[in-house]
Formats: structure tokens, C-alpha cells, sequence
């Protein structure tokens, strides 16, 4: 390695050169080639001297221009071999680490390094079969194609992005197909290899939406404890159809008006008569902290 003109973790344009190895052979070629080129001219250039005087045929002019375009080719030839060793940026992204140091010696295939894009992130995802049937059927009630994501730490990535493209086939092990959203990455924040949750808007029509803190669980199954107007709690199944932080969608077991525990599932047993202190649903749902035990 003759020269390294980066650094891992900078940010490249498009054509900046990132290495340079090996330049004096082929500089030296392609000074031979370009000396052969002069002596081509002025052969061809006493050439048409004599020509023109009737001293030699047409045909001595015609074999030095020959041998100068030959000249000239070899000469291009050797340049564009010379360009080879400066390696420059396909594109503009981010440097990721140098496996070879300065002065080393690289063979053919040695990897130099790894450049990433990161102006905009592609995201991979896989969707459940029903989830895939109800975003594409609800096209029009959705509006557009556009996703959150909400990356490792929690936090909503502020650029929303965009489904460009759903894979033509569902996997038969898991069930479930890919799709591929865009996200801009103005602020360089994202990198290639992070992890996240893809957040999509579908409607769901006649759901209701309750605390994850008023269920429980049982051999997979979900229940809530309905009170009637007598106070006593009645075990009911019931069906998630989404799951939101702190919050259940649920798609049946419930109707509405009908009141259920909301503090204290885990101390009470089915049956159980208690003392009912209604709370406004608005105001359970702006103080939602915790998730359901």
C-alpha cells in the first residue's frame, strides 16, 4: 500500500481517492508509452514532409500515422492502467475499517476496505400474512406508504420513510413476506447493520383499546376481568389484534360499555365481589406508564 488518504469513520464524495498502490510501474509505463508517441509524431510529421516533396510514397505517410494512433492507443492503454492504482469512491458514504495498513502488501482480491451509504437506509422487514392481507386491502383508508421507525434505544427515527417494494413471495417456513421502506438519513444518524421496529398504519374497525395492565395471561391466552353491576369480576377471553406500547387493540371478547379491573388483576381471582371506583377513559390512557405483568 503505497498511500492512504482516509481514515475509518469519514465521510468520502463519490470519486475521492481512497488509495493508492503501486503507482511507479505504471508510471513509468505510461512515460515510455507517451515518449513513444512524441518519436511517432515526428516520424509521421517528416513523413508528410517528404511525401509532399515526392521524395517517399503515400503510403510511408500512411504507415507513420499508423504507428502513431498505435502509439497513441498504447499510451491510453497505459494511462488507464495507471488510474488503476488510485482507488477511488464509487459513492459517498462512510468508511468502515482498514484491514491493511500503509506499506502493506496487497495481492489481488485483498479487501481494503468497506464503504457505506448512508444518505438514505434501506429497512428489511417481514410481515404476517393477515398483517400483509390488511395492509395492502385498506390502501385507500391508509392514505400512503409511509412508516416510523422506532430504533434500538426507543426512540422514533424523526424521518418517516416509505415501502417501496414488496417481495413477490411468502416464505414458507415462517409465513411471512419481506418488504423494503426508505428512510432519508439527512443527519448521518443511521448505519448500515442497526436493528429497529417497523411502525405501520393500518385501520382497524370496530376494536377497542384497553390498558396492557388490565390483562393477564394464561397458557397463552389473554383475559381481562369484566364487572357487572353487581361488582362481581367475571374471567373473559379476550383477542389481541395489535399490540402499542402500554396499550392492546382488541378485536373480540369485549363491547362496548362493558366495564373491567383495571388496577389490581394479579391480587383478585374470578368471581371475587369488589368495590368498583370508575375512572374516565381518557384519563387512564394519558397515564399509562407500564406495560402489562
Amino acid at each position: 500500500m503505497e498511500k492512504i488518504f482516509v481514515d475509518e469513520g469519514q465521510y468520502v464524495r463519490a470519486g475521492q481517492t481512497l488509495f493508492q498502490i503501486m503507482p511507479q510501474i505504471y508510471q513509468a509505463e505510461y512515460m515510455k508509452a507517451a515518449a513513444e508517441v512524441e518519436q511517432a509524431k515526428i516520424e509521421l510529421q517528416n513523413a508528410s514532409t517528404l511525401a509532399s516533396n515526392n521524395i517517399v510514397s503515400k503510403n510511408e505517410r500512411a504507415m507513420a500515422k499508423a504507428k502513431l494512433d498505435a502509439a497513441n492507443a498504447e499510451a491510453r492503454l497505459a494511462q488507464i492502467h495507471l488510474s488503476f492504482t488510485n482507488v477511488r469512491a464509487p459513492f459517498s458514504g462512510i468508511i468502515n475499517r482498514l484491514p491493511l495498513k500503509l506499506g502493506s502488501l496487497v495481492d489481488e482480491g485483498d479487501l481494503l476496505t468497506t464503504l457505506s451509504y448512508n444518505d438514505q437506509i434501506y429497512t428489511y422487514f417481514n410481515v404476517s400474512e393477515p398483517e400483509y392481507l390488511d395492509y395492502q386491502t385498506h390502501i385507500a383508508e391508509r392514505g400512503d406508504q409511509h412508516v416510523d421507525l422506532v430504533m434500538a434505544n426507543g426512540d422514533v427515527f424523526p424521518q418517516q420513510g416509505i415501502v417501496q417494494t414488496i417481495e413477490g413471495e411468502f416464505d414458507n417456513e415462517t409465513g411471512n413476506i419481506a418488504f423494503r421502506a426508505k428512510f432519508p438519513n439527512p443527519q448521518k444518524l443511521l448505519r448500515n447493520g442497526e436493528t429497529g421496529k417497523i411502525r405501520m398504519n393500518v385501520p382497524v374497525k370496530n376494536a377497542l383499546i384497553i390498558p396492557q395492565k388490565a390483562t393477564y395471561e394464561i397458557q397463552d391466552q389473554t383475559y381481562v376481568f369484566v364487572v357487572d353491576k353487581n361488582g362481581n369480576l367475571k374471567s373473559r377471553n379476550i383477542k389481541i389484534a395489535y399490540e402499542l406500547p402500554d396499550i392492546y387493540i382488541v378485536s373480540e371478547g369485549l363491547k362496548p360499555g362493558e366495564k373491567f379491573l383495571i388496577e389490581g388483576v394479579q391480587k383478585v381471582k374470578d368471581g371475587q365481589k369488589v368495590q368498583l371506583k370508575y375512572q374516565d377513559p381518557q384519563q387512564v390512557m394519558k397515564s399509562l406508564k407500564l406495560n402489562a405483568d
